[in-house]
């Protein structure tokens, strides 16, 4: 249904145009708008309402009901008895009517795409619809999840409407409080690094016009209507799993999880058994910041000390001594390769588990 407002500002923009006052009336004759100077008694409103007749002239006034499926929706009355009153009348009722089609089809959409990305439509009736509400089946999308912080989905949804255009066949929606829907429409299958650059469009959006952080994850691109559930069920993956490994990250894509995505798909007790066989009944102490920081630098660098040292500004010896010292604990020797990988997948593994633990999952 239109807002209030929406009628107010349409009656408004009509009357400063022709110069007509015109008042707008819900089925119940209550008045919801008014623009100009008009004044009808309530008896008069009512009375048409409960009459057979769907225009009539009462007290110098023209009034024109507006069904919706047989129904009485709302009354529109103009101040004159004249064809120019009738016309404005008529013009008003094309104008609401016309709205109600835009905002009953922007809420057919929404419902649509909701549906759609939790699988809830059988295959004909998502192209049946589709061809409804004029939505191009075959075209290359990909569905975006931007988790917000708490209480600003709102307005993070309103900057992605305003950026993504559905015009150009984007759709924004949301299936929770705190997660947005961003499905994006490309002329062609693009490459992975546009996919990219999307999504770190949307952080700096955010971050700018709301003053907010938010998480952006994404599926692969798919190019038919069916598979938009796939793409986003990738997303929440994408999401899921970079918040536990990658949290620094504001941008986590489905196919750059790495062995992210493995460890959180594998069996919680072939996790328990995998930390048992490396660190055997005691589990290393746990790291202070400023070795952890170290250590993933190492990773990064290939295992290459003197790299860590240049960029960390630490001295050789401190950062072997913390290699060593790590040694001690486990038993591994992060110099070596082999080493190095066991370490950071064991890791990995119990920062899993800790969060299954924590969250009660």
């Amino acid at each position: 249904m239109i807002t209030n407002h929406i009628i107010q500002n349409s009656i408004d923009d009509l009357n400063a145009i022709t110069k007509v006052n015109i008042a707008v009336y819900d089925d119940e004759g209550r008045n919801i708008a008014t623009s100009g100077s008009i004044e009808i008694e309530s008896n008069i409103v009512e009375s048409f309402v409960k009459s057979p007749a769907d225009s009539q002239v009462v007290s110098g006034y023209h009034l024109m009901k507006l069904y919706e499926d047989n129904s009485l929706i709302y009354i529109v009355a103009t101040s004159g008895q004249g064809d120019a009153a009738y016309t404005i009348a008529k013009i008003a009722v094309s104008q609401l009517q016309a709205l109600m089609v835009a905002y009953q089809e922007k809420y057919d959409k929404n419902s649509f795409y909701q549906n759609l990305i939790l699988d809830n439509m059988l295959l004909v009736d998502i192209y049946n619809r589709a061809k409804k509400l004029h939505i191009d089946p075959n075209c290359c999308r990909v569905v975006y999840l931007v988790a917000a912080e708490r209480g600003m989905s709102s307005m993070v949804s309103e900057l992605l409407r305003g950026m993504y255009s559905s015009q150009s066949g984007n759709a924004v929606t949301a299936v929770d409080e705190d997660r947005i829907i961003l499905i994006k429409t490309f002329e062609a299958n693009p490459a992975e690094d546009m996919l990219e650059e999307v999504a770190k469009q949307i952080v700096s959006l955010v971050n700018t016009e709301a003053m907010t952080n938010v998480k952006v994850a994404y599926g692969n691109a798919i190019n038919e209507l069916r598979d938009v559930s796939k793409s986003y069920k990738e997303a929440k993956l994408a999401l899921e799993v970079s918040s536990i490994f990658y949290e620094e990250k504001s941008v986590a894509a489905y196919s750059a999880l790495g062995i992210g995505r493995l460890i959180y798909q594998l069996p919680l007790n072939l996790c328990e058994m995998f930390i048992e066989e490396v660190f055997g009944e005691k589990l290393p102490e746990e790291l202070d910041e400023d070795t952890i920081a170290m250590l993933n630098k190492f990773f990064e660098n290939n295992l290459n000390v003197s790299q860590t040292s240049e960029q960390l500004y630490l001295h050789r010896n401190t950062i072997i001594y913390r290699i060593e010292k790590v040694q001690k604990a486990t038993g591994l020797n992060l110099r070596e390769f082999e080493d190095a990988l066991t370490y950071k997948i064991a890791m990995m593994v119990q920062r899993y588990l800790d969060y299954v633990k924590k969250n009660g999952i």
